[in-house]
This record gives structure tokens, C-alpha cells and sequence, in this order.
């Protein structure tokens, strides 16, 4: 079983630059997948029309550059998603508190035996927001005692995936018959809690998102699998609907 256990997290890793900015960035970022022989890059609404420049700092790692996939937002780069991992340099996160690098790419590797997993990375300007980083499980900050208290994208990015391309040296795990609910799929549920709640009066409805974040994360801990998160789903569209909240 080594084989399908000893690389398992390099086959279902999704690395995500969100918003990037930077060709050099992008180039840096290439380079460092293919460094690892990490095989998946996706680009979600990239701020760089052109990524011909990105091939200066692509060194040997023009064929990641060509195969990286654009979509127009991060809610579709990780729908396949059964665990997300976001990043961020901020001290304060919106109603959580961020895990270690260590911490975060464990529990990558430990979802990687449910289905594919994802790590995201903010663009340079402003990182990912609360509402983005809401479509993550987990949030991993890099500690920076120094005077500079943050590093760039593409430093921030070889961090984490060395740290990625390690964890698979450890004994193996094997893959769950029982495959994790992806993204998407969670997704859905927290539409219909939110609509039924805010049909039922449940939510301040002058700040719903810390509660509902908080709602989620819960179930997000029981790591539920696509059939359990399919009857959540299904079970709060009927309490939607018995609240009359309209559509779907």
C-alpha cells in the first residue's frame, strides 16, 4: 500500500494563488511546485492578464505555469475541496484563531485520505479576507518575531510547501472508502443555514457571519462525509422552507 499511501498528499493537493498580482510571484510560486513535484496549480480571479513575464522566475517549471487552471473566483478553485487550508499574515482573524504551519499542513495530509485538499494563498495586496477565509476549515499563520512582521507570497509559499512535501515522509494513511464532503458541498449547506436562521429570526442580523462561521465550524469538526452532509443540506432546506424563506 506505500504506493498509494506514501505520496498521497502530493496527489491531492490543489495549491491556490487567489488574486495574484505578481507575474515574478506566480513565477517564484511555479518554480517552488515544481521544486516539490506538486502537480496542481490554480489561479482564482488573477489580477495579471498576461503570465508570459511569470516564465523569467518559472525556472524549469514552464510546464506548471502551463498547465495552471484559471477560474473567476475562489469559491470554484476550491469546490472539490474536501478540507481547505487558508493563509494568512494577519493577527486578527475574524471569530478563530489560527493553527501553526506545522499544525495546518497535518491536518492537510490527515483530509487528504477523504478526497482532495486545498491550500489557498491571498494576492500581495491585501491577503485573503474574512468572507474568504470563511471558505476554510483551517487558517495557518507563519510566526514573524522578527522587525519585518510579514513575507511575501512566494516566501510564505515555499514555507508551507516544503512543510507539505515533508508530510508525506511520514508512515502512510490510508485512504478513506468514505469520501469527505467537498466544498461545494459545503457551501450549499451554509446558504440553506443561513436562510433558515434569518428566516427564524435566528441571527443578529446586524452581524449574522461570526455565528453562522461559528455554526459550521462545528460541523466541520465531525470531518462529515458526503452522504452525512448531503442530509444536513437536505434537512436544513426542509427548515428553510418551514421557516418561508424564499428560493432556495
Amino acid at each position: 500500500m506505500e504506493g498509494a499511501t506514501g505520496m498521497l498528499l502530493r496527489q491531492q493537493l490543489r495549491v491556490v494563488l487567489h488574486q495574484i498580482q505578481s507575474a515574478e510571484n506566480l513565477g517564484a510560486v511555479a518554480r517552488l511546485l515544481a521544486n516539490f513535484d506538486l502537480p496542481v496549480l490554480r489561479l482564482s480571479d488573477a489580477r495579471l492578464e498576461d503570465t508570459g513575464e511569470a516564465h523569467r522566475t518559472a525556472v524549469h517549471a514552464g510546464h506548471v505555469l502551463d498547465a495552471a487552471v484559471r477560474v473567476p473566483r475562489l469559491e470554484d478553485a476550491v469546490a472539490d475541496a474536501v478540507y481547505v487550508l487558508g493563509t494568512s499574515g494577519r493577527d486578527a482573524l475574524r471569530g478563530r484563531a489560527p493553527v501553526s504551519p506545522e499544525e495546518g499542513i497535518a491536518r492537510l495530509r490527515a483530509a487528504a485520505a477523504r478526497g482532495p485538499v486545498a491550500l489557498v494563498f491571498g494576492g500581495e495586496r491585501r491577503g485573503l479576507s474574512d468572507d474568504e477565509l470563511a471558505l476554510c476549515q483551517d487558517v495557518a499563520c507563519i510566526p514573524a518575531p522578527g522587525p519585518q512582521p510579514s513575507m511575501n507570497l512566494a516566501q510564505s509559499a515555499a514555507v508551507l510547501l516544503y512543510l507539505a512535501s515533508r508530510a508525506d515522509e511520514a508512515p502512510g494513511t490510508a485512504v478513506d472508502p468514505d469520501p469527505g464532503a467537498p466544498q461545494a458541498l459545503r457551501e450549499v449547506l451554509r446558504r440553506r443555514m443561513e436562510r433558515a436562521l434569518r428566516a427564524a429570526d435566528g441571527l443578529n442580523p446586524q452581524s449574522p457571519l461570526p455565528v453562522l462561521d461559528e455554526m459550521l465550524r462545528a460541523l466541520d469538526r465531525a470531518q462529515l462525509s458526503r452522504r452525512e452532509a448531503e442530509l444536513w443540506a437536505a434537512a436544513w432546506k426542509q427548515v428553510a422552507r418551514a421557516a418561508g424563506a424564499p428560493g432556495d
